[in-house]
């Protein structure tokens, strides 16, 4: 193989199936001190002979250290790739169990899939939406509105606490006088 055609594979898009590998191979490295085949296979509920060839494919891609017989080891690309598919379905299994109050058994099949289809910047505005629903009061007609304006006060929870006091003052005029 040229080194071009080697480049090239490496370049190529990762499939959700890929990127699943390198989630759970991150996950097994945080129980285990080293990461087996049959690990992986349990771990993913398929076939040994399936993981091994995905490992091959994914070896070819620079994204896992394997060869025959021996235990899985994530290159740094294949870490970073890995990690960041963990971090997306946690903060997605965050967001769907915590504030839509989804079952923990579907909202993890959802998160699953979500992770892969999500681009970075909605993926990073789900998780400022979730910041913003757990710090700042829930006050006035408007406050979904202010969302936009706490991403652009770099996540301010003072603001907020500020709005909401204003609020609770105009509403106590309001019943006082009423």
């Amino acid at each position: 193989m040229v080194i071009s055609d080697k480049k090239s594979l490496i370049n190529k898009e990762l499939t959700s199936v890929m990127e699943d590998y390198l989630e759970t191979i991150v996950e097994l490295r945080e129980k285990k001190r080293v990461v087996r085949v049959k690990d992986i296979a349990e771990g993913m509920n398929v076939k040994m002979s399936t993981v091994t060839s995905m490992l091959k494919t994914l070896n070819s891609r620079g994204l896992v250290n394997y060869a025959k017989y021996e235990y899985v080891d994530l290159t740094k690309k294949g870490a970073a790739v890995g990690k960041e598919m963990q971090r997306r379905h946690g903060l997605l299994l965050k967001f769907l169990t915590e504030i839509l109050k989804i079952d923990l058994k579907t909202a993890d099949e959802d998160a699953c899939r979500m992770e892969h289809a999500l681009s970075p910047v909605t993926l990073d505005s789900f998780v400022d939406f979730m910041e913003f629903v757990q710090t700042c009061p829930r006050a006035g007609e408007n406050w979904l509105q202010y969302f936009k304006e706490y991403q652009l006060d770099r996540h301010r929870p003072e603001k907020c606490q500020a709005r909401s006091e204003i609020f609770s003052s105009e509403f106590k005029k309001r019943v006082d006088s009423g």
